[in-house]
C-alpha cells in the first residue's frame, strides 16, 4: 500500500488517520512543516521528514491497538510495505524506548530495530521543537509541557522524566549537525 512512501503520500497518511485529532493533528502538522523545511535549508533526510508526518500516526483510532503510539504506528506502517527506516524512526521516536518499559512493552517495541541515531536525533529534535497545538517551543519547555501534562506516575510523565537528559542530548546533537542553533526554533 505505502511501498514508495514520499512526504506527499506520509501527509495524506497522517491527514487520513489523525486529520480528525485535535490538537494532534497540529502538532503532527507543525513537526511534518519544520521536518520539510530543514530537508531544504539544512541537509535533513527525507527519511527524516517522511516520518515526522508519520511520527505519531498511532494515535489514529483505527491504528491505535496498544495505546502505545510509537509502537501501533509502527506496526501499522510495516503491514503496509512502509520502508524499515521510516517505521524504525516511528517505533523509537522521541524516547519510545523509555515509556515502551514503563508500560512493559519494551519486548514489542525491540521487535524493530533501532534506527540511524543521527536520524532518530533530527527526528526527536523537531518533535520536541514543537508544541502540541503546533507552536514553536525550545526543547527544554517542552518537555516542561510535558511533564505538566501528565501526573506523577503517569507511563509518559516518567518516561520523559527518566530520558529528559536523553533527550536533550539527541536535540543537542541534532541541532549542531544540521547547524541550528541551539535556541532553535525559538519561541515559547
Amino acid at each position: 500500500m505505502v511501498v514508495d512512501l514520499s512526504v506527499d503520500i506520509a501527509r495524506d497518511l497522517a491527514r487520513q488517520f489523525v486529520g480528525d485529532l485535535h490538537p494532534r493533528w497540529e502538532h503532527l502538522q507543525a513537526v511534518g512543516r519544520r521536518a520539510e523545511d530543514l530537508c531544504e535549508t539544512a541537509g535533513l533526510s527525507e527519511t527524516v521528514a517522511i516520518a515526522a508526518w508519520l511520527h505519531d500516526i498511532g494515535y489514529g483510532p483505527a491504528i491505535a491497538h496498544t495505546g502505545f503510539h510509537p509502537l501501533d504506528g509502527a506496526r501499522f506502517l510495516i503491514e503496509h510495505g512502509a520502508p524499515r527506516d521510516v517505521v524504525r524512526l516511528v517505533a523509537w521516536h522521541t524516547g519510545a524506548g523509555f515509556e515502551a518499559q514503563e508500560r512493559g512493552l519494551l519486548d514489542d517495541l525491540g521487535g524493530f530495530a533501532q534506527p540511524s541515531v543521527d536520524e532518530l536525533d533530527a527526528l526527536t529534535m523537531i518533535d520536541l521543537a514543537t508544541s502540541p497545538t503546533g507552536e514553536p517551543l525550545l526543547d527544554v519547555k517542552r518537555i516542561a509541557e510535558i511533564l505538566s501534562r501528565y501526573e506523577d506516575g503517569h507511563p509518559v510523565h516518567e518516561a520523559v522524566e527518566n530520558s529528559r537528559a536523553s533527550l536533550l542530548a539527541s536535540s543537542r546533537r541534532a541541532k549542531a549537525a544540521l547547524g541550528l542553533p541551539q535556541d532553535w526554533p525559538g519561541g515559547g
